[in-house]
């Protein structure tokens, strides 16, 4: 594991990161989706892709990232694509899961990878939208100190800068972004049974993209940690 430090609209952001085949010259970039770490996508690729050089990234604020600002997506994808230049590295295939699909999709590389990517709003469950109310409600009277009790689990634990840029990117439509690939290929791969980003919503963005192909998959949200195998050789095939 490394750690490189890059300036990013003045402030320095250490971004942890691992390299796996260093040799090989073609590279594939691994970003996690959002309260996860580059462990997750480690533990499915590592041991596949062994023709290109892996790149596994700890976004701010995840792993050993550190962030306590207030970043928007557009915000990640500079940060990632600055510091990508200090690595000297070009944007052939990146491969991200859930809101690093959303990452992924803004850098537009050559070969674009979304699994499950984040993106399309998918309509909130009467329950949450009754917490969402109830809690609004409870802090025009001041109170606010249970803020705890309704907060979603991927915001739990979360410095304040990392849980305004949760509110802000949980709420982005990205649907404009995705009409805007000009990537040669996109390949996405979709759990059958996820209910955070539903497969009509990778329905949907397959619609959008040019270029792009849909590959439905047994398993829920983290469905490609079982078809790790599968999704590596549609990449062989389509990525070279």
């Amino acid at each position: 594991m490394a750690s490189r430090a890059i300036v990013y609209k003045g402030d320095e952001f250490n971004i942890s990161y691992e390299i796996i085949n260093p040799k090989n010259s073609k590279t594939i970039i691994f970003l996690h989706g959002w309260g996860s770490n580059k462990e997750i996508m480690q533990q499915a690729f590592s041991k596949e892709l062994r023709e290109f050089k892996h790149i596994y990234i700890d976004m701010p604020g995840f792993g050993k990232s550190f962030n306590d600002k207030f970043l928007k997506t557009t915000d990640y994808a500079n940060i990632i694509r600055v510091f990508l230049e200090e690595l000297n590295v070009s944007l052939d295939i990146v491969a991200g899961h859930s809101f690093g699909g959303k990452v992924a999709t803004l850098l537009n590389p050559e070969c674009l990878i979304l699994l499950s990517s984040a993106g399309i709003l998918v309509p909130k469950p009467l329950s949450i939208r009754f917490k969402i109310a109830l809690f609004k409600a409870l802090k025009i009277f001041g109170i606010s100190k249970l803020k705890e009790i309704f907060i979603s689990d991927d915001a739990k634990g979360m410095n304040q800068g990392m849980y305004e840029t949760f509110k802000f990117v949980v709420n982005e439509d990205f649907e404009q972004n995705f009409h805007e690939v000009t990537s040669t290929k996109a390949l996405l791969f979709w759990g059958k049974s996820d209910t955070a980003t539903p497969l009509w919503t990778g329905k949907k963005i397959a619609s959008i993209i040019k270029n792009s192909k849909l590959y439905p998959l047994d398993g829920d949200h983290f469905f490609f940690l079982k078809h790790s195998k599968f999704i590596s050789s549609e990449i062989e095939k389509n990525c070279k």
